[in-house]
């Protein structure tokens, strides 16, 4: 197999695995948010990117000049908002965090409390940071999950 036939097998393979977060599907199970998180890898430009930059809509419930928090497309809870920061300045995770990085971090968790405030999540919400493929990180574009509007389980996965 030559290597462009190989990386071509690649590209599409992960392409069908991350097309199944461009939309819902009622029979999602956690294997394939496994399965996109292992075929995920940095890209100077993610889907995240598109959608700051209105290539793609989202249903945006928080936009200022650092954070655009928006709707997720397969909802895990009757709440699930991710925030995300217009310039990730290298954040492609929190494992790449960097001293530099602490007032964007800071901006994500702040917002997230004030999202969950617009959204009525009173009794309390849940913050994810999914961080690498372990982690179920399939998008390396900093974000955070916020979760609400149901009781949640503990441990949580």
């Amino acid at each position: 197999m030559s290597p462009i036939t190989g990386a071509t097998t690649l590209n599409k393979d992960r392409l069908t695995v991350l097309s199944s977060h461009l939309a819902p599907h009622p029979s999602a199970t956690m294997a394939s948010e496994k399965e996109a998180a292992l075929a995920a890898v940095p890209s100077p430009t993610t889907i995240f990117d598109k959608i700051i930059n209105k290539e793609i809509p989202a249903k945006v419930v928080f936009e200022d000049d650092q954070v655009l928090a928006f709707r997720d497309i397969q909802p895990q809870a009757p709440t699930h908002i991710l925030i995300i920061p217009k310039n990730k300045d290298g954040l492609t995770g929190l494992a790449a965090a960097e001293e530099k990085h602490c007032e964007i971090l800071g901006r994500l968790l702040y917002t997230a409390k004030l999202i969950a405030k617009q959204e009525g999540l009173n009794d309390g919400f849940r913050i994810v940071i999914n961080d690498g493929p372990s982690g179920c990180q399939s998008v390396y574009h900093i974000h955070v999950h916020l979760l609400g509007g149901r009781q949640m389980n503990w441990p949580p996965g």
